[in-house]
């Protein structure tokens, strides 16, 4: 089975919404799904069938966490002996050389990745071509939009 990198942090956020559906959403649906029977016909009743597809919904979405769980590899940044090169985990200060401005990423898993939030997969072309650069390298990342141009100015392991 093929094991999929994910930070301390990502994993930890996946075992409390685990945690959150299996505790708090399945017996609120099961609960849900009670009182729609107490109603009677169940062919006709818009209440059971909301519940039965919420249910499904969350069982869905438990399964899928678990499975996430299952196949991570768990790697804390802040562990690796990464001689000051960039690697899964590691949080970047980049400057981007075409708008002169600086930004901040973290590299990332694949389940965990939010640009909002300055955190790009490992599988993007950005983290791609910056794995194993130093503080001071540019880098040259094709992107969708084209070429971009980043010097690394701050390595963190985080």
């Amino acid at each position: 089975m093929k094991k999929t990198p994910m930070t301390v942090a990502g994993m930890e956020q996946l075992k409390i919404e685990l945690q959150r559906l299996k505790s708090v959403e399945r017996p609120r649906i099961i609960q849900s799904i009670a009182e729609a029977r107490a109603h009677g016909d169940l062919s006709e009743n818009a209440e059971y069938h909301a519940a039965k597809e919420q249910q499904g919904f969350t069982e869905g979405r438990i399964a899928e966490l678990e499975a996430k769980l299952s196949t991570a590899q768990v790697i804390d940044p802040k562990t690796v002996n990464a001689n000051g090169r960039v690697v899964f985990g590691a949080t970047l200060q980049l400057m981007d050389e075409q708008s002169s401005q600086k930004v901040t990423y973290q590299i990332v898993g694949d389940y965990e990745a939010d640009i909002a939030q300055g955190k790009i997969s490992i599988s993007s072309p950005i983290a791609r071509a910056l794995i194993g650069k130093e503080s001071g390298d540019l880098v040259e990342v094709q992107v969708p939009g084209g070429v971009r141009s980043y010097e690394i100015l701050d390595i963190q392991y985080v």
